[in-house]
């Protein structure tokens, strides 16, 4: 009753003017945690998580299908490390993939062209620089993994177009 009779108070409204222009950062503090609210209860309408409660303690579990989601955004993140000093050696990833796999197979060969691999030749594809744990990381999520093959070689004959295209002549 009495938040009735204050809130049809005139003056009620000017308190609360005066209350926010006070409290700015309160209020930013609760609009992050309002946002913070509305993330995760789009995560777990999305079976990303699992929120519990226990003893006024918040727990938050991630379900199979959002540790799948993080692998993803680890693959779209994925990057190689460019080194001070390139070791002279080329880094060949050879694949056949079945058919049954056409999904992964495409998957891996658009994520090899944007690592700016080089095409060898058809399903050969070289860089300079160690990329055998993000390659390993990407087959093992798709499952892959047998089809591949990482050659480390010291040498490959006329690679002068190799040199040229990741810029070490």
């Amino acid at each position: 009753g009495a938040i009735v009779v204050a809130a049809t108070s005139p003056y009620f409204l000017v308190d609360i003017v005066k209350q926010i222009s006070r409290n700015r950062k309160y209020l930013e503090k609760e609009f992050e945690r309002g946002k913070l609210k509305k993330a995760f209860d789009k995560l777990e309408k999305n079976k990303l998580i699992i929120l519990k409660e226990e003893d006024g303690k918040f727990t938050i579990e991630l379900t199979e299908q959002g540790k799948r989601k993080i692998k993803e955004v680890q693959v779209e993140n994925l990057t190689i490390e460019k080194p001070k000093i390139w070791d002279k050696k080329w880094r060949m990833v050879i694949f056949d993939i079945p058919n049954k796999n056409t999904r992964a197979r495409n998957a891996l060969r658009d994520k090899i062209r944007k690592l700016k691999f080089y095409l060898l030749q058809k399903s050969v594809w070289v860089h300079p620089y160690p990329c055998e744990k993000e390659i390993k990381f990407f087959a093992e999520l798709f499952n892959i993994y047998p089809y591949i093959n990482i050659i480390i070689a010291e040498n490959i004959d006329d690679d002068v177009k190799l040199r040229k295209y990741f810029n070490l002549l």
